[in-house]
């Protein structure tokens, strides 16, 4: 996999203290205030003094239900992420296992938490568990995968340092590899803290008894404009409140920022063994799946094993009307992925060349962008819904935002990799902007790019699924929650199965294409 490093210290951050995040802040709350106040009584939107006042009214039952909820996510929050640094430790220690640990780690991170969540409150019942569990299967990929990087990102003489004091794997790594993957490490726990609030969120829709999640609920079934937007407000501070925090420790522990990592690079040889990696995985997770089933004697009726999903698929009597369910649920999401998908790539890496062309709209587009990628899609949706309606517009804009934000990261990181003695001879020749994008920057912003596409397939697929359960009523998203509502647990766990090898497949796809395209036109970051 491609991987950008960043430079010591971001141009943007060299600049002095600007008041335009504050100056746009500002004006977005006006606009927003006057249209609240323009749309009031039509039941879409309220204006923040709306969302204030309710605020100020039901603050002891907002508080509770945050304080549930910032529990639930902070445990696995801190749980999902000892899993990546385990993970990544034991691929570090034993390298020829990282191929496989990456894998097995995707394949977890496609699984569709709308489907994960009912089968885990089966299992836990009533209680913090499915809140807990999706919270950190909601982060730890987030952390594993810039850990795999920093793990590998320190100097080679410090390693032969190392070795000539006669030390081995477990001293270099602590020595070395641990303090050279630390700002890897903050990336990942920046990007990961609002992600764990959504997966505690995503877990109270599937049954709890208390959290933001189920005032949600209640809000969307009441139709109630002021406290939906309540809710989305308080969670989307609280998220970019997180993501802030965590920046500042960085910013103190570090001498530089964290640089953004969105995938980490390929081992030697991977591309040529990629078939044999892939079949490991795959008889790994099967036999994990059948094992977790046996282990702890998990009742047959929801517990379906590999061997109950080939037969409801294949050998059933109504297998061929099982497959032919999944497939029309399948279809009618893709008719919004794939555009909601191709949508939120070309506005992040749209708005990113804009930036580099027009630097003076970073102090507007910047606060925007964080904000957009802190709000929890479970309260995203039915505000868009309210908005848009439950048609097709809706849902592609709700994919796109979820892709639009790493996307927009990733590239404006990879703009500014340029290398300088080419932006010098183009100087010389007194070539514009345009032609210093075009034949410099956008090269070199190809493998972020591509890195961001990759690591969105399952974040969209995780937005359209989300919207379905919630808002519309179709498609495998809309098939997996009445599976679980009626108790189908051979429909759901194959719509998993499915779901979670699409994912990964097309992880995979975008990847090929990745190396394709990089062969042409930046061969030097193929690995």
């Amino acid at each position: 996999m491609t991987v950008t490093t960043a430079p010591a210290r971001p141009a943007i951050l060299q600049k002095p203290v600007s008041f335009a995040p504050w100056i746009s802040t500002a004006i977005l709350l006006a606009l927003w205030e006057l249209a609240g106040r323009q749309l009031s009584g039509t039941f879409v939107l309220a204006s923040p003094s709306e969302v204030l006042r309710y605020l100020a009214e039901e603050w002891r039952m907002m508080a509770r239900a945050l304080a549930v909820t910032l529990g639930n996510a902070a445990l696995g929050f801190v749980f999902g992420n000892l899993a990546a640094i385990a993970l990544a430790t034991l691929a570090s220690v034993w390298p020829r296992t990282e191929r496989v640990v990456a894998g097995l780690a995707l394949l977890v991170f496609c699984l569709p938490l709308v489907a994960t969540g009912p089968i885990l409150r089966v299992l836990f019942g009533p209680g913090d568990g499915p809140q807990i569990v999706l919270a950190a299967l909601a982060v730890y990929y987030t952390t594993l995968i810039p850990l795999l990087v920093g793990l590998r990102a320190a100097p080679a003489t410090w390693f032969d340092l190392v070795r000539s004091y006669g030390r081995g794997r477990v001293s270099a790594l602590v020595h070395v590899r641990a303090m050279a993957a630390l700002p890897y490490l903050f990336t990942g726990l920046q990007i990961a803290a609002p992600a764990a609030f959504l997966g505690a969120m995503v877990g109270e829709f599937t049954g709890a008894e208390r959290g933001m999640g189920v005032l949600t609920v209640r809000a969307i079934r009441a139709l109630d404009v002021e406290m939906t937007w309540a809710l989305a407000t308080v969670a989307t501070g609280v998220a970019i409140l997180a993501y802030a925090v965590i920046g500042a420790l960085a910013r103190r522990v570090l001498k530089a920022p964290p640089p953004v990592i969105l995938a980490a690079p390929a081992p030697a040889g991977a591309r040529s063994s990629a078939l044999q990696t892939g079949a490991i995985v795959t008889v790994l997770a099967l036999l994990a799946w059948w094992g977790a089933i046996r282990v702890f004697d998990l009742n047959p009726f929801f517990a379906k094993g590999p061997g109950d999903v080939f037969a409801a698929l294949i050998l059933a009597d109504d297998a061929a009307e099982t497959r032919a369910t999944l497939a029309g649920a399948l279809g009618e999401t893709l008719v919004f992925l794939l555009p909601g998908y191709i949508a939120g790539l070309l506005a992040g890496a749209g708005l990113a060349m804009l930036l580099v062309l027009m630097p003076i709209l970073a102090g507007t587009a910047m606060p925007l962008a964080i904000a957009l990628r802190s709000v929890p899609i479970v309260t995203t949706a039915p505000l868009v819904v309210l908005l848009l309606g439950r048609g097709a517009t809706g849902t592609i804009v709700l994919v796109a935002v979820m892709v639009f934000f790493p996307t927009f990261v990733a590239c404006l990181h990879g703009l500014r990799q340029a290398p300088g003695q080419i932006m010098d001879v183009l100087d010389s020749y007194a070539a514009g902007p345009v032609t210093r994008l075009i034949r410099v920057r956008i090269p070199a912003m190809l493998p972020a790019f591509f890195a961001a596409a990759r690591m969105a397939v399952p974040a969209s697929v995780l937005a359209v699924t989300v919207v379905e359960w919630l808002a519309t009523g179709a498609g495998v998203g809309s098939l997996m929650a009445l599976s679980a509502s009626l108790s189908d647990y051979d429909m759901l766990w194959s719509a998993v199965v499915l779901v979670s090898a699409l994912s990964a497949l097309g992880y995979a796809a975008v990847g090929a294409v990745e190396r394709r395209i990089l062969t042409l036109y930046a061969p030097e970051q193929v690995a």
